[in-house]
């Protein structure tokens, strides 16, 4: 059996989360996607998706039913991207936007600050579980854990309000400014661009993870 996070991938947009999937079947598909919104009830209630699927073929009532079953499990789809002309059609049909705002791959902090203006920031607030994926193009907090199986990637800053056990990377679009902080930290995948933590100890208080001449640092983490 194929795991559900090979078929589909979660990524953090400022208009909610865009769920991008494979080329499988859409059954496959389909059911991966209930499986990862039933595992992870606390993180997809009240969400809003955007799904990308591909070269798939929906017609209206296919989409209804898509669209009837998300929002029986409190997850409402305002978008529908695809590469094929019917699907587009049936989504405005429905009234669901075709396009959105996807970030530009060179997009960093780091532009973003010379361009004058400032970063943009995601909040979550609830624990990242297995298999959930967050990539974003600006500052990430989470208000609660990060679990192992989690992964979360930013081109700013990360602030996890809880401990983290899963994959952490700030600074992935070139910010050697970028930091880590954490209520505790039980990972050996912590990341500020491509450096990563080295000799990583459990740490069961308040910790601050900053680029300092090419290596990670851990330090307490106080209010400035």
């Amino acid at each position: 059996m194929i795991d559900s996070t090979q078929l589909i991938q979660i990524k953090g947009l400022r208009d909610g989360l865009l769920v991008s999937m494979s080329a499988a079947p859409w059954e496959e598909l389909n059911a991966a996607l209930i499986e990862q919104i039933e595992s992870q009830r606390s993180f997809f209630q009240g969400a809003r998706v955007a799904l990308d699927v591909g070269s798939q073929v929906f017609h209206v009532n296919e989409l209804s039913v898509l669209r009837d079953t998300l929002s029986e499990r409190g997850v409402m789809l305002w978008a529908v991207v695809s590469e094929s002309p019917t699907t587009e059609q049936t989504a405005q049909l429905l009234g669901l936007a075709t396009r959105i705002a996807k970030p530009r791959p060179a997009e960093s902090t780091r532009d973003a600050a010379a361009e004058g203006g400032r970063p943009s920031a995601q909040w979550i607030g609830r624990t990242l579980r297995s298999g959930t994926r967050i990539e974003f193009p600006g500052h990430v907090t989470v208000m609660g854990d990060v679990n192992p199986g989690a992964e979360i990637e930013a081109d700013g800053s990360v602030i996890v309000w809880g401990r983290v056990r899963g994959t952490v990377r700030a600074g992935a679009g070139g910010d050697e400014l970028a930091v880590i902080c954490a209520l505790a930290i039980a990972s050996p995948q912590i990341r500020i661009g491509d450096v990563l933590l080295q000799a990583v100890e459990r740490t069961e208080r308040p910790c601050k993870i900053v680029l300092q001449n090419g290596a990670l640092s851990v330090e307490t983490w106080r209010a400035e």
